[in-house]
């Protein structure tokens, strides 16, 4: 049994929790939109084709911003070719993903949709082959209300109301040698400097996202933000963040300790942001949007020939379909945690992708929609990680990895809401073979009680579900806990993710 401390404490804020942080992502990638949140022969499907089965698992999800179109796709999009009668709109070739876009689905659809969730829509203005214009019409398009050529039409074409998009991505991975348009960050942070002061003279309250590095491991990693932001950082509110994760050559203690990876790579964005805000002795803070995050595994797919032949790219095909075990989510959960750890300057987050495409939502064409095993984690966090969060004082045993040095067994954050005195605690155990009984000191919250406390884990860590066993994994609760005076008692076990609650003794 590993045994472990830690300390709860109001006054250990980190910063408040922006509701962005629980955002995901929709791209026109494989079956992400095309038989995923809209299948119009679905017996699900209402007149506008949308699938209600998925609409209620992503509102159950609780995603509360979805950046939209892409990704990759957005380098190569026409936007103009998703508005309008849709008998009419072209089909085109997507060179991002070989595949071939009816253009069933486009913006006024969309944010339709998105508010059928609940959600704000994040919109992403394709900066690889198209440029400053662009961004402007479709600024016009989407927000202006009325009296101009291109706000008209959007009224004509039934979308009477503006979408009010107020956060605005200026292209997408723009260092990424695979990016249509991809451009040095002299080139692309001058682009992305005009487009935005261009943005602003329509509407000066827009937020604005330059793209930062598309990896820690891209060789210009650091050298890129730096020189992106000497050109934005006047100009923008955030910088993008994107990382995937998965065990490589077998590693599972390395992959277990993935957050750790993406601590390091979050506080190195911030330093060198905090390093251009030095040099150019401004007043402003720029915030981080890790506007594409997950479990990916990439290497399951780099063998994988692709069509070459663009007479025969598929509409939606199969692509990027990663099933999710118990181990992956709870790497997923731990993802989740650095996230909120730090969420003084990661103020958005987008979780790729939402539906099919290493997604926490899965469907099959004319049949069910079911829960991943990330899907649990993410959902109890949109759903409990409320106020602020809270710098665990976290004491355990550590354990060796090889990508990440030595790191602790257990991980974990707080966030405590000052209007009902309520805090949640989340926890992840990376042993592979050994429980740990975790104390926690509540004095500092005052009295107390225990409320829900459920955890994710399974004796099989590589279980999922499956089309065939769609509910073989889920979160069970927690009845470990014991109380001893001020301190709790709680046992995680191996391999899992954990959230407990805890609220007033007394209402407030």
């Amino acid at each position: 049994m590993i045994r472990a401390h830690l300390t709860v404490d109001p006054h250990f804020v980190v910063g408040p929790i922006n509701r962005r942080l629980f955002g995901s992502f929709v791209e026109h990638l494989g079956r992400c939109v095309y038989d995923g949140i809209y299948e119009p022969g679905h017996p699900s499907a209402g007149p506008d084709g949308w699938r209600a089965d998925v609409l209620e698992l992503v509102r159950e999800l609780g995603v509360t911003t979805l950046r939209y179109p892409g990704g990759n796709f957005v380098s190569g999009y026409r936007w103009e070719d998703g508005v309008g009668p849709v008998e009419q709109r072209p089909r085109r070739l997507d060179l991002a993903w070989h595949s071939t876009e009816p253009n069933l689905v486009g913006l006024d659809e969309f944010a339709a949709w998105t508010k059928l969730v609940g959600a704000e829509l994040m919109y992403a203005v394709n900066l690889g082959t198209r440029g400053l214009q662009e961004a402007l019409d479709v600024l016009e398009y989407a927000n202006i209300a009325g009296g101009t050529t291109l706000s008209d039409q959007r009224v004509g074409n039934g979308a009477v109301a503006p979408h009010g998009i107020k956060m605005w991505c200026l292209g997408n991975e723009m260092d990424g040698p695979w990016q249509l348009g991809h451009s040095t960050a002299g080139e692309y942070g001058r682009l992305a400097a005009s487009t935005a002061r261009a943005m602003r003279q329509i509407d000066s309250s827009l937020e604005l996202v330059a793209c930062g590095s598309s990896g820690a491991q891209m060789p210009s990693f650091g050298t890129w933000d730096r020189t992106v932001l000497e050109h934005t950082y006047d100009e923008v509110d955030y910088i993008s963040c994107h990382a995937y994760y998965e065990p490589i050559d077998g590693d599972l203690g390395s992959f277990l300790a993935s957050a750790v990876g993406m601590d390091r790579f979050i506080d190195s964005v911030i330093a060198t942001a905090d390093f251009v805000k030095a040099a150019k002795r401004s007043n402003k803070t720029l915030a981080v949007s890790f506007d594409e995050w997950n479990v990916w595994y990439k290497s399951r797919y780099e063998n994988v020939d692709r069509i070459t032949d663009p007479n025969s790219w598929p509409v939606a095909p199969r692509l990027l379909e990663d099933t999710y075990s118990v181990l992956d989510a709870v790497v997923f959960g731990n993802l989740m945690i650095s996230l909120i750890r730090h969420a003084d300057r990661v103020q958005a987050a987008s979780l790729a992708q939402l539906v099919n495409v290493i997604a926490p939502i899965m469907t099959e064409p004319g049949g069910p929609a079911w829960r991943q095993t990330t899907f649990f984690p993410f959902s109890l966090s949109a759903q409990l990680a409320k106020g602020v969060a809270l710098e665990l004082r976290l004491d355990c045993p550590s354990y060796d990895t090889v990508e990440h040095g030595e790191v602790p067994l257990l991980d974990g954050v707080a966030t405590y809401d000052a209007t009902d005195g309520s805090a949640s605690i989340f926890l992840v155990n990376r042993s592979m073979d050994a429980p740990a009984q975790v104390e926690i000191d509540t004095r500092a919250l005052g009295p107390v009680v225990p409320g829900m406390a459920r955890t994710l884990s399974d004796a099989d860590i590589h279980a999922a579900n499956t089309l065939a066993e769609p509910e073989r994994v889920g979160l069970a609760d927690n009845s470990s806990i014991e109380r001893d005076g001020d301190r709790l008692l709680i046992t995680l076990p191996p391999v899992s993710w954990t959230v407990l609650t805890l609220n007033p003794s007394s209402p407030r």
